[in-house]
C-alpha cells in the first residue's frame, strides 16, 4: 500500500513532504502530545538509536498535532535530532488511521492514536505498528529493518 502524502511544518517552520524521503527508509511516527511521559520515552528511544537509524540511512519522522512552536520546545529540551512534524489539522494524522476513540480512566474520548508506519524507499508502507512500547520502539523497528532490506 502506498503511503499518504503529507506536506506538514517541522519544529524549525521547515515544510516537509514525504517525496523529501524518496529513496530512503522511513519511520513515520503518530503521538499524542509533545513533553508527556509516553510521548517522552518513545522520542528520547528514537533519539538515542539515532546514530544507528543514521548508519543505516533510515530517516525517523514525529507526527502530532502540537504546534510548531510546541515541537520546537520539545526537541530543544530533549536533544531530540529528527523532524517533529505539526499537524493542527490532523489530515495526515487522519490519513495514517492514527486518530480514533480512545479510552483514559474508563473515559472514551477522540485523540491520536500512538502508532508508526515503516515506510519502504519506494514509498510504500512495509509495516504498521498498531501497538507501540515507547520506550523499546526504536529497537524494534531495527530489528525489523534487518528482515525487511
Amino acid at each position: 500500500m502506498k503511503a499518504p502524502d503529507f506536506s506538514l511544518q517541522d519544529q524549525t517552520d521547515t515544510t516537509r513532504k514525504l517525496s523529501d524521503y524518496a529513496g530512503k527508509w522511513l519511520v513515520v511516527y503518530f503521538y499524542p502530545k509533545d513533553d508527556t511521559p509516553g510521548c517522552t520515552k518513545e522520542a528520547c528511544s528514537f533519539r538515542d538509536s539515532g546514530a544507528v537509524f543514521a548508519e543505516q540511512d533510515v530517516a525517523v519522522v514525529g507526527i502530532s498535532a502540537d504546534s510548531v512552536a510546541s515541537h520546537a520546545k520539545f526537541a530543544e529540551k530533549y536533544h531530540l535530532t529528527f523532524t517533529l512534524l505539526s499537524d493542527p489539522t490532523k489530515e495526515t494524522i487522519r490519513a495514517y488511521g492514527s486518530w480514533g476513540e480512545k479510552s483514559m480512566y474508563g473515559k472514551l474520548f477522540e485523540g491520536i492514536i500512538r502508532k508508526t508506519y515503516l515506510i519502504s524507499p519506494e514509498g510504500e508502507i512495509a509495516k504498521e505498528y498498531p501497538k507501540v512500547t515507547p520506550d523499546k520502539h526504536a529497537e524494534q523497528i531495527l530489528k525489523d529493518l534487518e528482515e525487511l532490506r
